[in-house]
C-alpha cells in the first residue's frame, strides 16, 4: 500500500474527531510561529550588545535590553509549554480513540467471517494476531507521528525556510538546495528496505504461529521427545528473523550516514555563506547565528526524518496485512431475512457437493432427510464428511452446489443469527472461555438465573463435582479435566434447551459412567426434538429412527439399525469392527456368568 492509500483508508476513522484535528493544526501553526521567536531574538541580542560595545557602552546600559530578553524568552517559554502539552494531548487522543477503533473492527470484521475464512492456511491464529497487532500498532505510530511529530517539525520547517527567503534569499536557496537531496536518499532508504520488511513480517507471523503451535502441542512434544526437535525448527526461524533483522539494521546505518553527512555539509555552506556576507557588510553578525538556528528549525525534520521512515515504512508493511483482514468481503458470513421463530426441523439435503478452502472435497453428491421430531444418525469412518453435514446444516459453511431446504424453504434464505439460536451444537472437542464455570454455562443463555444454570449442571451430571471445588461454580473451567469440560459444554446445551440439536461424538471425553448418565440425559432432552447425532459409540446410534452412512464423502447406505445390519454392507462392517473393539463377546459372557450367580444365590 502506498501512503496515500493508508491515508485514504484512515480518513474515515480519523473523521469523527475532526474538531480534535483542527484544534491540532491550529496549535501546530501558532507553535511553528513561536519557535521561530529565537532567531530573532539571538540577532537583536548579539546586534545589540555589538553595538554597546562598538560605543564603549558597559554592562549598566545592557541591563535593560537583558530584561527585555529575558522575559520575552520565558513568556514564550511558558506560551510554548501549554502549546505542546495541548498539541501532544489532542495528538495522543486522537491516536489512542483512532486505535480503539481500528482493532474493534477488526474485531468485528473477523466474528462476521466463515469457518472458511480461519482454515486458510494464511489465516492461522497467530498469524491473524500478529497482523492486527502489528497492524494497529504501525497504523497509530503513523497517525502518531503525523500530529505530534511530523506536523509541527514540518511546520516549522516550511515556516523558517520562508523566515530565511525573507532575510536573505541566497541562504534560503542553499537550505532549498540541500533538502532534496537528504529526501532522495531518504526514499531510497525505504525503496531498499521494503522487501526486507515484507520478508520481516512473513518470518514473525511464522514465528508467533510456532509459539501458539508449541504450546498447544506441548503434551505430544513430551511424549515423543521431540524437545530438541522443536527448539532447533524455532532456532531456525530465529536466525532467518535475526538475519533479516541485521540487514535492515545495516541498510539504515549506512543511509543514515549519509543523511547526516548531507545535513552537516548544509550547515557548513550556511556558516560560509553567511561569514561571507558579514566579512562583505551585507548581514550584521547578529545575522550568522539568526540564520544558523532558521536552518536548524529547517533540518529539524531531516535528523527526526529516519525514524519517522523507518516507522512510516513499517505501517506501510503492516497495513497492507491489517486491510486485507478488514477487506476479506468474500468471506462474510451470508444471511437470509427469513424469520426461525417456528422452524420445525425438516432438513432436505439434495444432491450436495462441498469442498473445504484448502481444496479438499469433503462431500460428493449427498443426498438425504432429516425429519423433525426424530433422531438421526450420522455414521462412518473419520473422514467420511459427517461432521462437514453438520458444518452445512450450521450454515458455517455454503455447498458448492445442491439444495438445502429447511421446512421447504432454502436454507439460504434463513436469518442465520436466528436460526443459530433454534440449534444446539455439542461437539467432540467445546471449547472452554476463560473464566467461571458459571460464566462458562451461561453461555448457553446469557440471562439465565442461577438456579437455571445450576438445573443444566444436574442435567449434565455436573453439579455434585462442581459443589467438591473449593470455589464452586465460581472455580476457573479451564482447569478442569476434558471429561469436565465435556458436561460444561452438555449443559450449555440443557440451558439453551433448543428444538433442533446436532450431537457430534458428545461424549468422547467421557468414562463409561459418565456416558450412561449423559446418554440418558440426552435421552429424555431429544423428544420431541429434531436431533442429529455423529457417534462411534453403539448405544447412542442403534435406536436413531434413520441411520446415514457415509464413505469417502459419499452417502452409501440409510435405514434402521436392523435393515442396515442385514444388507452386510458398509454398516455392517463398522458395526462389527465396533463389536470386536468392545470385546462384546466376553462382555456379554461376563454379564451372563454374573447373571447365573445371581439366580443361584437367589435359589
Amino acid at each position: 500500500m502506498s501512503l496515500w492509500e493508508i491515508i485514504r483508508r484512515l480518513y474515515p476513522y480519523v473523521l469523527p474527531y475532526r474538531r480534535l484535528v483542527i484544534s491540532t493544526l491550529l496549535l501546530t501553526l501558532v507553535g511553528s510561529l513561536a519557535a521561530q521567536v529565537n532567531p530573532f531574538v539571538l540577532r537583536y541580542t548579539v546586534d545589540t550588545v555589538q553595538k554597546l560595545l562598538d560605543t564603549n557602552q558597559g554592562l549598566s546600559q545592557g541591563i535593560p535590553m537583558l530584561l527585555w530578553v529575558s522575559g520575552l524568552l520565558l513568556g514564550k517559554e511558558i506560551i510554548n509549554t501549554f502549546i505542546q502539552f495541548g498539541q501532544k494531548f489532542y495528538g495522543e487522543k486522537i491516536r489512542i480513540s483512532v486505535s480503539s477503533t481500528l482493532s474493534q473492527d477488526a474485531i468485528h470484521k473477523i466474528l462476521s467471517y466463515q469457518l472458511g475464512f480461519y482454515s486458510d492456511s494464511g489465516n492461522q491464529t497467530g498469524k491473524l494476531q500478529t497482523r492486527i497487532d502489528r497492524g494497529v500498532e504501525s497504523l497509530m505510530k503513523l497517525v502518531q507521528n503525523f500530529f505530534i511529530d511530523i506536523l509541527p517539525l514540518f511546520a516549522n520547517a516550511v515556516v523558517a525556510l520562508v523566515v530565511m527567503y525573507a532575510a536573505n534569499v541566497y541562504v534560503g536557496l542553499v537550505a532549498t538546495f540541500i533538502l532534496p537531496i537528504y529526501f532522495w536518499i531518504s526514499y531510497r532508504q525505504a525503496d531498499k528496505l521494503n522487501g526486507t520488511r515484507r520478508a520481516l513480517r512473513g518470518l514473525r507471523e511464522q514465528k508467533s504461529q510456532g509459539l501458539v503451535n508449541l504450546i498447544d502441542s506441548a503434551v505430544v512434544i513430551k511424549s515423543f521427545v521431540r524437545e530438541d526437535y522443536e527448539e532447533q525448527k524455532q532456532n531456525g526461524l530465529q536466525q532467518q528473523l535475526q538475519e533479516a533483522q541485521l540487514e535492515t539494521r545495516k541498510t539504515n546505518f549506512v543511509y543514515d550516514g549519509l543523511k547526516t553527512f548531507v545535513e552537516q555539509v548544509g550547515v557548513v555552506l550556511i556558516i560560509i555563506l553567511t561569514a561571507y556576507l558579514v566579512l562583505s557588510g551585507q548581514m550584521t553578525i547578529g545575522a550568522i547565528m539568526f540564520h544558523i538556528l532558521l536552518f536548524n528549525n529547517v533540518s529539524a525534520p531531516i535528523r527526526q526524518l529516519h525514524r519517522i521512515y523507518d516507522e512510516m515504512n513499517e505501517a506501510l508493511t503492516y497495513s497492507e496485512g491489517f486491510f486485507d483482514i478488514l477487506d476479506a468481503q468474500d468471506a462474510k458470513e451470508k444471511t437470509g431475512t427469513l424469520p426461525a421463530d417456528h422452524v420445525r426441523g425438516t432438513f432436505d439435503i439434495c444432491n450436495v457437493d462441498f469442498t473445504y478452502p484448502s481444496g479438499t472435497q469433503a462431500l460428493h453428491d449427498v443426498c438425504l432427510t432429516i425429519e423433525e421430531g426424530k433422531t438421526t444418525a450420522l455414521v462412518g469412518l473419520s473422514g467420511a464428511g459427517k461432521s462437514t453435514i453438520l458444518n452445512l446444516l450450521c450454515k458455517f459453511y455454503e455447498p458448492d452446489h445442491g439444495k438445502m431446504l429447511l421446512d421447504g424453504q432454502p436454507l439460504a434464505d434463513y436469518d442465520t443469527h436466528a436460526l443459530r439460536q433454534r440449534i444446539g451444537l455439542v461437539l467432540q472437542k467445546n471449547h472452554i472461555f476463560k473464566g467461571s464455570i458459571e460464566e462458562n454455562i451461561r453461555y448457553g443463555v446469557m440471562d439465565a438465573t442461577f438456579e437455571q444454570i445450576q438445573a443444566a449442571a444436574r442435567q449434565a451430571y455436573l453439579h455434585d463435582q462442581i459443589l467438591e471445588l473449593p470455589k464452586g461454580y465460581q472455580s476457573d473451567a479451564q482447569q478442569l479435566s476434558g471429561g469436565q469440560q465435556q458436561r460444561i459444554a452438555i449443559a450449555r446445551l440443557f440451558l439453551k434447551n433448543p428444538p433442533i440439536i446436532f450431537l457430534d461424538e458428545p461424549t468422547a471425553s467421557l468414562d463409561a459412567i459418565a456416558t450412561e448418565q449423559i446418554k440418558n440425559s440426552l435421552d429424555a432432552i431429544k423428544q420431541g426434538r429434531t436431533v442429529v447425532i455423529i457417534s462411534h459409540s453403539l448405544a447412542q446410534i442403534v435406536d436413531s429412527d434413520c441411520i446415514y452412512v457415509m464413505k469417502q464423502g459419499r452417502m452409501v447406505e440409510s435405514g434402521t439399525h436392523d435393515q442396515l445390519y442385514d444388507l452386510r454392507g458398509t454398516y455392517r462392517e463398522i458395526f462389527d469392527a465396533s463389536a470386536r473393539s468392545l470385546n462384546i463377546e466376553k462382555l456379554a459372557k461376563a454379564m451372563v456368568d454374573d447373571g447365573d450367580e445371581v439366580e443361584d444365590t437367589a435359589g
